[in-house]
């Protein structure tokens, strides 16, 4: 489907969800559904945390609201389900922090290698000021027509290859793919590999046929991806823990009662703490799964890697000087 039709599609749902009408427009009934999209199956953590905050504010509105998933990119990739979000068509979409990072430049700091020092610290700086801020430049910043809920967890992401990569001078001559981004090519650059962007679509047979010799990811995408059939190793080396989004619309936002926008921040901050849950479990049977395969799992000197990865946050952070250096300071 074309953008354009995916932006139509549930216009009408749109108008009824500002209006607090029913698609039909039949006016017996005052129920809403709001459309919630991820691009990952049902089941997997982001998805099914919406899914439970649908469910309970269904039971807090005796009804009156409950929210329709559109998993597995049903409504499109990122893009299109922002643009769904920005005009009503969409209430709820899971983005990644790339995709507003051309809103609130700052968020930027987030794709940094090393920026957090493991993915306890990452989960004390979104859960306090430094989160709570970035929402609200989120949701206010200009032409962003969204407003943000919440923080949701992806992991910590490690290089898998068919040997192991413990230290940069393992990765001399090595080809890994890498998210199609220059601060990420030069990450990985930096660490002693080549990096080469590649869509994440080819990647398997990139493996398989030996165009790249190895990529990184968390361990469910490892797993989900079946790449852990060719690339064996996975190699700890922690350098990229990247959070995510998810947001609401704004022409949606603007329609609700001040007690319905209270109900529904209350129930997405319960959201990101059950994702966080959810996550933990979901990528801990990921890991049992993996070795059960046969992948193994082995450490890596994060400290040479972090030294290695200096003259990027150097390029790339000189601007978020004062916010590194709150991240750094979150206890």
């Amino acid at each position: 489907m074309k953008r354009r039709d995916l932006i139509r599609a549930g216009a009408a749902t749109a108008l009824a969800s500002l209006s607090g009408l029913p698609a039909g427009g039949a006016l017996a009934q005052q129920k809403v559904v709001w459309k919630a999209s991820d691009v990952h199956p049902l089941g997997y953590p982001t998805v099914e945390a919406i899914v439970r905050m649908g469910k309970k504010l269904e039971a807090a509105t005796n009804g009156r609201i409950s929210i329709q998933m559109f998993p597995a990119m049903q409504l499109g990739g990122e893009k299109e389900m922002i643009e769904q979000a920005q005009v009503g068509a969409l209430q709820i979409a899971r983005i990644s922090v790339g995709a507003m990072g051309p809103v609130v430049d700052d968020l930027n700091v987030f794709n940094m290698p090393f920026v957090f020092r493991d993915e306890a610290h990452m989960r004390k700086v979104i859960d306090g000021p430094i989160g709570n801020e970035f929402l609200e430049r989120m949701s206010n910043a200009p032409g962003s027509r969204l407003i943000a809920l919440g923080w949701m967890d992806s992991g910590t992401r490690n290089i898998y290859a068919k040997k192991a990569v413990t230290a940069p001078a393992d990765l001399k001559g090595m080809k890994i793919r890498m998210m199609g981004n220059p601060l990420f090519v030069d990450t990985m650059n930096a660490m002693g590999g080549n990096g080469v962007a590649m869509g994440f679509n080819e990647l398997y047979s990139a493996l398989q046929t030996g165009v790249v010799d190895g990529a990184e990811n968390n361990p469910p995408t490892l797993l989900a991806q079946n790449h852990y059939t060719v690339s064996k190793v996975y190699s700890l080396t922690g350098h990229l823990i990247i959070p995510e989004i998810f947001v609401f619309s704004k022409r949606t936002w603007d329609g609700l009662s001040k007690e319905d926008q209270a109900l529904l921040r209350k129930l997405s901050r319960e959201a990101q703490m059950e994702q966080r849950t959810l996550w933990d479990a979901y990528s801990g049977e990921a890991e049992t799964k993996l070795k059960a395969a046969g992948v193994q799992f082995v450490p890596a000197d994060k400290a040479a890697f972090y030294k290695a990865t200096q003259p990027v946050r150097d390029k790339y952070g000189a601007k978020y000087a004062a916010l590194i250096k709150r991240i750094e300071e979150t206890k």
